[in-house]
């Protein structure tokens, strides 16, 4: 949510001692990324300031993933810059005692870089083939250095068994394909077993954090020889572990989808009617997107059509776009 790809040649791994950890970070972006985790800041203003500042992260993307405009995130940012220059925050390689107290937001990070790679909020490719190999570095990076931290594993095993599918989310054609539609032969099998082999560990050990449980949910796709066959009762179930633990708009918006396949889409369509009122969604295109699917179903065709405008207007990756444009240019009536 794919050709393999050697992610993991540069990593330098930690040199230990009895006493823990000697050369704590080694890798020159991991240091900064650890750097500007500062506990002194917010943790929105650590991870949007690292995205902007060491991984290159434009605002306007920046923004898409917090869910902002992009005067607001600028705003942000220009808050937290001055904030370290007036309290003279001291910004300098952390020991090893000070990791456990910045992972969090270095997770953040990571994971935000990702989903930029992944789906990229905008411009004419839907994949970012660095950025998702940079972020997958940095994983398996982070994994070498606090293995011990079962969320790091959790998000290295989430990017794996999303990135699995690399190859088959857009097809020759150049447009983007649904899940549905995808050739589940072309499925990056190795990075599947180590995502699972990940989660499984995890679940053992009851470490079942939010990147864990959101690896889980991915991983089912994987676990059905076809679409058809995908256990959407677990889906849901995962899903409600999940918003226990992380009550996002988004996780609550995915989850309508696999409520759709258990409880049928009236069912979902309350939940995605619900949604509506968060004003943090009201630039997420993937809402009417969503409601637009579940208004197919229920044959309130003109109704469906709205919405799918509504997706194509805020959609600023072309990908998506065209993908949207062709929904609409092949919508009939019933």
């Amino acid at each position: 949510m794919v050709e393999s790809e050697s992610l993991g040649d540069d990593v330098d791994a930690p040199r230990r001692t009895g006493d823990g950890l000697v050369h704590a970070v080694a890798d020159d972006t991991m240091r900064l990324i650890f750097m500007c985790c500062h506990p002194s800041l917010s943790i929105e203003a650590k991870m949007a300031l690292t995205l902007r500042l060491v991984c290159g992260m434009t605002t306007k993307d920046i923004a898409r993933c917090f869910l902002v405009s992009e005067p607001t995130m600028a705003a942000r940012l220009t808050r937290a810059k001055r904030k370290i220059a007036v309290a003279r925050i001291p910004f300098r390689v952390p020991g090893a005692l000070d990791l456990p107290g910045r992972v969090d937001a270095v997770l953040g990070v990571i994971y935000l870089l990702y989903t930029i790679g992944h789906t990229a909020p905008s411009g004419e490719t839907l994949i970012r083939e660095e950025t998702v190999g940079e972020a997958l570095r940095l994983a398996r990076l982070l994994h070498a250095l606090v293995p011990e931290e079962r969320e790091v594993s959790g998000l290295l095993a989430l990017l794996l068994v999303s990135d699995a599918r690399r190859a088959s989310r857009v097809g020759e054609d150049g447009r983007a394909k649904q899940i549905s539609d995808q050739d589940r032969s072309t499925w990056n099998q190795e990075m599947v077993r180590e995502a699972r082999d990940l989660i499984d560990n995890n679940f053992r050990n009851n470490s079942t954090g939010r990147y864990t449980l959101q690896a889980a949910i991915a991983a089912q796709h994987t676990v059905a020889p076809t679409y058809e066959e995908v256990d959407w009762h677990e889906i849901v179930r995962l899903y409600d572990e999940l918003i226990g633990l992380w009550s996002s708009p988004i996780v609550q918006l995915n989850r309508a989808v696999a409520v759709s396949k258990t409880s049928g889409p009236q069912v979902a369509l309350a939940i995605v009617e619900d949604l509506e009122s968060d004003a943090r969604l009201d630039r997420y295109q993937y809402l009417p997107a969503i409601k637009a699917y579940l208004l197919d179903q229920l044959g309130r065709d003109n109704e469906a059509e709205q919405a799918r405008t509504r997706a194509f207007e805020l959609a600023s990756n072309e990908v998506e776009r065209d993908y949207l444009a062709s929904q609409l240019h092949s919508a009939q009536p019933r």
